[in-house]
């Protein structure tokens, strides 16, 4: 925590909020190297895609003020701090405000502004799928396709262009290699075996909805009764998907379970991709604004992250674009079966649902603790 803004000076003085983020780890792309596929026209031509360059792009954002808000969703103040520092490495100069807090809390916070007049971001890049689809109902987003677009798989994008995924994020289930010796687990159902009691750590399924989707999976392939044998496991539940895979990164737990990770590091923490049993996998939304201030550099920055050399250096191994091959030992996210890509947009939509959900499953883990301290959204006073 130490050195980043406190959560009530960024509110004060409108930069948003900071709780933390989702993992692009994105090295850059070069403004020099990449480029666009085509030197002309200059601008998007009706429907089509962009057509300048980074380097482009660049220089009219600087030549528009050079600054840029975005409002990120996840855990942690510190998990975009990599994507900062390779955008600012690529594009210096550029004012970038990259403010991470639960992506619940920033659609509110939009919606919020948005109804005030005190609008704070440029780009939303949000966990919260559903969002992207009523701002788009409502007129609030940008219609833009960034260069690639063309190349982004179908159910990573909007057609219309109002929200495109800048990432591929996986949840499953991860253990520590030393922790679990030759017993490593392989499926969902291996966490209830007794030997792993009070050695497991979980996200709450009740306060994260893709962790809730994914443990919404595990019951569909399971049962409830696999949920009530998790619940006698003694399981430390934590607020936060980053939770799980620090606990046994640090050693405390063997086994953790509702979190992200890459399939093919080596380290204290091994991701686990089940052969047949189901993970769960989704693009992060990313858009413009309408109302942005700062819409040069807001396409600018989509037009990064999509970029082919980003997009290569992804922090799993996967890419939300169909001309990118993954590293040996992956396929594209979409080829995995049991990823339940497109569940994920659908289940975000039935809020009715999530609700239900919510609430079942706090009956048998309890509830959330660790709320953030009362006040603290950001609202506008006047709201």
């Amino acid at each position: 925590m130490t050195g980043f803004p406190s959560r009530r000076r960024l509110l004060a003085t409108g930069a948003g909020a900071a709780l933390g983020v989702g993992a692009l780890g994105t090295p850059p792309a070069s403004a020099s190297t990449a480029t666009t596929s085509a030197a002309s026209p200059r601008r998007t031509g009706s429907g089509g895609e962009e057509t300048r360059s980074l380097d482009e792009l660049y220089k009219a954002a600087l030549a528009e003020g050079g600054k840029l808000v975005v409002y990120a969703g996840g855990d942690t103040p510190t998990q975009q701090d990599g994507t900062k520092a390779a955008f600012l490495k690529a594009f210096p100069g550029i004012d970038l405000k990259l403010i991470v807090d639960y992506s619940k809390y920033h659609d509110v916070r939009v919606d919020n502004q948005l109804a005030t007049g005190t609008l704070v971001p440029d780009v939303v890049q949000l966990q919260t799928l559903q969002d992207f689809t009523r701002w788009k109902t409502q007129g609030r987003l940008l219609h833009y396709r960034p260069a690639g677009f063309s190349k982004v798989h179908d159910t990573f994008k909007d057609p219309q262009g109002a929200w495109v995924a800048v990432a591929a994020i996986g949840f499953s289930f991860m253990y520590g290699p030393d922790a679990v010796g030759s017993d490593a687990p392989r499926t969902p159902l291996d966490l209830v075996d007794p030997k792993w009691k009070g050695r497991i750590a979980s996200s709450f399924p009740h306060d994260d909805d893709a962790v809730l989707f994914l443990y919404s999976l595990y019951v569909k392939h399971y049962g409830w009764d696999w949920v009530a044998g998790l619940a006698a496991q003694d399981v430390r539940f934590a607020r936060g998907s980053n939770s799980p895979g620090d606990a046994v990164r640090a050693g405390q737990y063997a086994i953790g379970v509702g979190g992200s990770g890459a399939p093919l590091a080596t380290g204290p923490v091994k991701w686990v991709v089940p052969d047949s049993a189901p993970f769960m996998a989704w693009g992060q939304r990313a858009a413009i604004l309408k109302q942005a201030a700062n819409t040069t550099a807001a396409k600018l920055y989509l037009n990064w992250q999509l970029s082919t050399a980003t997009q290569q250096n992804s922090f799993n191994g996967w890419s939300v674009r169909t001309d990118i091959t993954p590293p040996a030992g992956l396929k594209p996210v979409w080829e995995y079966r049991n990823a339940n890509i497109d569940g994920f947009p659908r289940f975000m939509s039935d809020r009715a649902e999530v609700e239900r959900l919510k609430q079942t499953f706090a009956l048998y883990f309890g509830e959330v603790k660790g709320d953030p301290t009362p006040g603290v959204l950001g609202l506008h006073p006047g709201a």
